[in-house]
């Protein structure tokens, strides 16, 4: 019971106890109570020992050919190598667990064809991401009473996003977000919540996303420092990301460690320290180069466009930094964001298509409190957006930027 609620501290306790009592010889329900212990651990994010726990469920269920805890304890060690970064060897070890289905394969694999899903959107094959999902979604709807179904929607929304469809990214949050809710699976809530800062974010809605911090909602740092970062507050967004860098650095948690990367060279680039935000921009590549990641990079759009052009310019990881520019550029062509190659941009950031709609209303003589007005939002978002505007101009007044902007041809 506790397992299905993912209530960590009660599954440890009971997970001990069992261990205690039970006989050395009974080796099937020992196997299980190695795998709880196991998954209970990968919850609290201690994962050496969830590690262990998993290895030591999976030796035995192997020996004694206990078949739900060998597949459960595969899936356990397939999530661990994903969080190390090993997308290849979680790869092979989610199709290796897939060979073991049957015909209907059992609902239980929907959590192999999820994992498969997360990999092949991380390396950009989105239509397998697609497949894979799809499969993970069939099995995890007959699953009653349980969560699973609200964590495959949550990574279909970032599928959405990859592919562009923002309206269904939303939608699909909405949905999950109030199954969520129907059935009190509350420690869903911060996936969801950060779900839906993305998705406002990507939208250009920040009134969403400072709707989502004003109440409270539980979020990361990394989703924090997003909003922070769309709001014009670097310095904010900078001093969020660094001790969580910290904090997952000093726990092992690599894939929260190269997520934080990811968005520290962006907000370093913003706040104006360009060769720190190459020099970390460097670092990241090399650790994530190895897992041939390439949505963590594309998804964070124009910005990180501009700073891998920038590090591909200094000979920095060329051909990781080509591979990852052909997506870009490809990305751009599909959804119609830019004309021009991105070497060629006269911006070392271009303006966002939200900046650019702010630039042509401060064109046109209206006043930062009519364009929130135009544009729904914040005064305190609009005057962010100008001093983003003006940064990436590299003006100092409405009229300055004007000006340059029309120099270049944005008016």
């Amino acid at each position: 019971m506790a397992v299905s609620q993912h209530q960590a501290d009660t599954i440890i306790a009971e997970s001990k106890r069992a261990l205690a009592f039970l006989h050395p010889n009974n080796l099937p329900v020992r196997s299980a109570a190695a795998w709880t212990l196991g998954y209970a651990y990968q919850l609290k994010g201690e994962r050496a020992a969830a590690k262990k726990a998993y290895s030591d469920a999976l030796a035995v269920s192997q020996t004694i050919g206990h078949y739900i805890i060998r597949i459960m304890a595969t899936f356990g060690l397939g999530n661990l190598q994903e969080s190390e970064n090993q997308l290849d060897q979680a790869f092979q070890t989610y199709r290796q667990v897939l060979e073991l289905a049957g015909d209907p394969p059992m609902p239980v694999f929907c959590e192999a064809y999820l994992g498969l899903a997360r990999i092949c959107c991380e390396w950009n094959d989105l239509e397998a991401a697609e497949q894979h999902l799809q499969q993970s979604m069939r099995l995890a709807r007959q699953i009653e009473y349980t969560d699973r179904l609200v964590t495959c929607e949550i990574f279909q929304s970032k599928l959405m996003l990859a592919k562009g469809d923002l309206a269904r990214a939303s939608s699909i949050l909405i949905k999950a977000g109030q199954y969520v809710r129907r059935h009190s699976f509350v420690y869903r809530m911060p996936d969801i919540s950060d779900a839906q800062v993305l998705v406002s974010l990507r939208m250009g809605n920040m009134a969403a996303a400072e709707w989502v911090e004003a109440y409270g909602l539980p979020f990361s740092p990394v989703s924090a420092a997003r909003v922070h970062l769309a709001q014009g507050n670097t310095a904010a967004a900078l001093a969020l990301l660094e001790p969580w860098r910290q904090q997952v650095e000093a726990k092992g948690w690599e894939d929260e460690r190269l997520k934080t990367m990811v968005l520290q060279t962006v907000a370093l680039f913003a706040h104006g320290e360009k060769n720190e935000a190459l020099r970390l921009l460097g670092e990241t590549l090399k650790l994530a180069e190895p897992g041939g990641f390439v949505r963590l990079f594309v998804d964070e759009g124009l910005p990180m466009a501009r700073l891998i052009s920038e590090a591909s310019a200094h000979g920095i990881m060329r051909d990781y930094t080509a591979k990852l520019l052909a997506v870009f550029e490809a990305e751009q062509t599909h959804h119609g964001l830019q004309s021009e190659p991105l070497r060629a941009q006269p911006l070392i950031e271009p303006l966002s298509a939200r900046e650019l709609n702010v630039l042509r209303l401060i064109a046109e003589g209206l006043s930062n409190l009519e364009i929130s007005e135009r544009l729904f939002l914040a005064l305190s978002t609009v005057k962010g957006h100008n001093r983003i505007i003006f940064d990436k101009l590299q003006v100092q007044r409405r009229t300055e930027a004007v000006a340059r902007a029309r120099e270049l041809g944005l008016l």
